[in-house]
């Protein structure tokens, strides 16, 4: 379909939507469906208005052109309009690109110790620590759910859930395993060591996105542990719950109480298996071709730390920083996700068939 004709199709479509919310009777549920695609619509609309107001300004001043008194006029506002133009395709293509439906989620953040031993532990809560700084800038709210803390204070497991606009379509790009080269704590030599820690981010799933059965749930109650003797309830407050069908076990005990335990588990459950469900649509519709960047193979090597050159590099899109101080405190991340996001909508817009 032409640019024009898909232009047309969305001014119909949010025409059609106004009718539609002023239907008398419309049910609640209805109004809501309506007017979220209409908000959706509303600055596209405008954008693909003010598109076609400088299309046909253009046209007017090229029959200015051919007055002599005009010319001088005319090629001013010429000037501003081929500037213009481009610009205003360009926000209509990347408003068109197909939206990921869980762009606009809640997200759960799982960062785990890889190769490396305690230096990867405490690279594990490094990481941590720059996407809970990042969530602050964002203005987030990040909660732990779940950690096990290494003996010398790192992470040797960390799983967070992170709230606030539009948190996984920023967080997405970061699933994958991140690489740290530098000296240990513990190297008494001097010497760069190089350790991992993958990062896995799924959307958070709501009721509406997965319904677990009753007879498909094993639910069992135990004695929470806790590190140095720490949160240790005299109650078996700790739950684990195992998804009979596809084995997946979560179990949660950060809480006293097991009712909220039994509810965070279920609810870890269903964000993984909505992650599983989206996983097997993605590489579907990635059978003709792969994504540079897509949401992140875990097992793919993504991003290096480079201490001792202060260096940070994305391998996806061969970006390099030297900011390693502001990214790794989260302030100065929004560089490389920015980057990544801009990768992703260029790739995109490639594809896009207009």
């Amino acid at each position: 379909m032409s640019l024009v004709n898909k232009l047309q199709t969305i001014k119909r479509r949010h025409e059609e939507l106004g009718g539609l919310m002023a239907q008398p009777g419309l049910s609640g549920d209805k109004m809501v469906k309506y007017s979220k695609e209409y908000s959706d619509l509303t600055p596209v609309v405008d954008t693909i208005k003010a598109y076609e107001k400088a299309l046909q300004e253009k046209e007017e001043l090229a029959e200015m052109m051919a007055d002599p008194e005009m010319k001088a006029m005319a090629e001013d506002d010429l000037y501003r309009l081929n500037g213009e133009i481009p610009e205003l395709e360009n926000q209509i293509k990347l408003a068109l690109i197909p939206k990921d439906s869980a762009d606009e989620k809640n997200a759960i953040l799982e960062i785990r110790a890889g190769t490396g031993g305690d230096e990867a532990a405490l690279f594990a809560a490094d990481l941590f620590g720059m996407y809970k700084g990042y969530a602050s800038q964002q203005g987030w709210r990040l909660e732990v759910v779940e950690a096990s803390e290494s003996d010398i204070g790192g992470y040797k497991e960390i799983i967070a859930e992170v709230k606030g606009a539009s948190v996984f379509s920023k967080l997405k790009f970061e699933s994958g395993v991140h690489r740290v080269q530098r000296v240990p704590k513990t190297e008494t030599q001097g010497r760069v060591h190089t350790s991992a820690a993958t990062v896995a981010v799924l959307p958070e799933a709501e009721d509406v996105d997965i319904v677990i059965e009753d007879k498909d749930l094993r639910i069992d109650t135990f004695r929470s542990q806790g590190s140095g003797g720490q949160h240790v309830n005299t109650t078996d407050s700790a739950v684990r719950v195992t998804h009979i069908p596809t084995g997946i076990a979560i179990a949660i005990q950060e809480n006293k109480s097991q009712h909220k335990n039994k509810e965070r588990a279920l609810s870890l459950l269903k964000t993984k298996l909505y992650d599983i469900q989206r996983q097997e649509l993605d590489q579907a519709r990635a059978a003709d071709r792969k994504s540079q960047v897509g949401s992140g193979d875990r097992s793919e090597r993504i991003r290096t730390y480079n201490y001792p050159q202060s260096r940070v590099s994305d391998h996806r899109i061969n970006l390099t920083s030297h900011n390693l101080d502001g990214i790794i405190t989260g302030y100065g991340l929004d560089e490389i996700i920015e980057a990544l996001i801009a990768d992703d909508q260029a790739s995109k817009l490639a594809d896009l068939d207009v």
